[in-house]
């Protein structure tokens, strides 16, 4: 592993190394392209196979074979030329494909022929009353600790939400000997029935096997409620207690620890900062990027892959990786192509990853009550900005995210827009009786990670830099 990026250009520069970051870097650097790999985390396999290399959870049945599959693609990675950085904090991308990347506290600049984006997803935001409580968390959250340090919950611990996520994690923490005391399940009982028409494609998917294991593992050790309609978090200064209707009746319970999911979205920033058109999705809820069939985006150069170009798991994850870069070893290296599978066998092993997906997408299309709040609930963590306040905005002038920053800084703490996003656009929308896709976004600039000014003075400077700001 190097220390900063040993050279200023390469033929393909990877943002990213959880699944489709580490396939398309293997894959790149194999057929004899410069490669560089940019990571923001202490090692490589992303969320999905965090701290693969380094794990102490060395019983393979505990996380599951599927975390496993991220052990051979390290290894693959690693048998190539590919220049790997981690702690690695990519806080631009323009339209030069030029990459700003901050690297131990001192920033540099990088060019590339083609950049990759694989930056993955983000737990979408379920703002319920309560929810910046300390001791609520995401699911994805406790799944991070549990995979890097083997920290599992032993105090009173209520799980909420929905999706494949929040039933693998509940399975990890049983495995693990950790204490689930309820778990709290918000689908919504018609998305079932919505789902339907999509069920013969889930059945014959890998993912339906695995899921209906897991959730029997779960259930016979954990009371699982269903249909949870209300949701909220309450406690003086630290969560003491989680309330909840299902079945027309409300229940508090109390809790040290809540771990809420209702599913992940696209994690757009980067790629909507160098200019890639985004469209809003609204079966999965999200804005995706416009892509055609290589993954290629609306900017010269810049390719998605993974979930980052639209959820669809690991292993889809894994190939959109590989179509992504074959096509840049087509653009760039055309004789090298060959020794990959075709694009046409990709794109039928991509299929197969992605079957029962939309039945998925449909059963766990999240409640409006969980993603568009009321009243008193926070929306902006970062400027404790409230649903309340949002309402108001609007009713005084502000028309979409961007004046929304005006009125109320919404989008403009550190997180800038990962928490309170896609709350304030639908917040916004049906507050104004319009389309997400009519409301927008926020406008998405460099920097999009914090960083220091002395991170941004160790830029190395040329003489015509130096001349241009001092006076002679």
């Amino acid at each position: 592993m190097t220390v900063a990026p040993k050279r200023e250009d390469y033929d393909v520069v990877v943002i990213g190394a959880g699944p489709a970051g580490l396939a398309a870097a293997a894959t790149s650097a194999e057929a004899g392209l410069s490669t560089l790999l940019l990571d923001e985390n202490v090692g490589p396999g992303g969320q999905v196979f965090r701290a693969i290399s380094s794990t102490p959870v060395t019983d393979r049945n505990q996380l599951g074979a599927d975390y496993w599959v991220g052990a051979d693609l390290v290894q693959s990675l690693r048998a190539t030329s590919a220049e790997v950085i981690h702690r690695a904090t990519v806080w631009s991308l323009d339209r030069n494909l030029e990459i700003a990347v901050s690297v131990g506290g001192a920033s540099a600049f990088v060019k590339a022929q083609r950049v990759i984006l694989a930056t993955g997803a983000l737990e979408r935001p379920f703002p319920i009353p309560g929810w910046t409580l300390p001791g609520v968390m995401t699911a994805g959250a406790a799944q991070t600790m549990l995979k890097s340090s083997a920290l599992v919950p032993d105090g009173r611990t209520v799980i909420a939400g929905q999706g494949p996520l929040l039933w693998l994690l509940a399975a990890q923490i049983l495995r693990l000997g950790g204490r689930i005391d309820r778990i709290l399940d918000t689908t919504e009982r018609g998305n079932y029935f919505a789902a339907l028409p999509h069920a013969f494609a889930f059945l014959t998917s890998p993912y339906f096997a695995k899921g209906l294991a897991m959730m029997r593992e779960v259930k016979a050790k954990v009371q699982v409620v269903s249909g949870v309609a209300e949701l909220s978090a309450a406690g003086d200064g630290q969560l003491a207690s989680v309330s909840y209707v299902a079945g027309g009746k409300r229940e508090t319970i109390p809790a040290d620890l809540l771990l809420l999911h209702q599913g992940v979205v696209p994690n757009v920033n980067l790629a909507m900062s160098a200019g890639v058109e985004h469209r809003w999705d609204d079966l999965q809820l999200c804005w995706s990027p416009v892509l055609d069939a290589s993954g290629s985006s609306s900017v010269a150069g810049i390719a998605i892959a993974g979930d980052g170009a639209g959820i669809g798991g690991a292993s889809a994850a894994v190939v959109r990786g590989r179509i992504a870069a074959r096509a840049a070893v087509e653009a760039l290296a055309p004789a090298a192509a060959a020794k990959f599978p075709s694009m046409a066998a990709l794109r039928t092993d991509l299929a197969k990853a992605e079957r029962g997906r939309t039945f998925l997408d449909t059963l766990f299309r999240p409640a409006p009550q969980f993603r568009i709040p009321s009243g008193d609930t926070i929306v902006c963590r970062c400027e404790e900005v409230t649903a309340k306040d949002v309402l108001h905005s609007v009713a005084i002038g502000a028309t979409g995210p961007n004046q929304l920053k005006a009125y109320r800084r919404t989008g403009m703490g550190p997180c800038q827009g990962r928490l309170c996003g896609l709350t304030v656009t639908e917040l916004m929308a049906q507050a104004r009786g319009k389309s997400p896709q009519e409301i927008g976004y926020y406008r998405l600039r460099a920097p999009v990670k914090p960083i220091t000014l002395a991170e941004l003075a160790a830029v190395p400077k040329s003489e015509v830099d130096v001349k241009a700001v001092v006076r002679g």
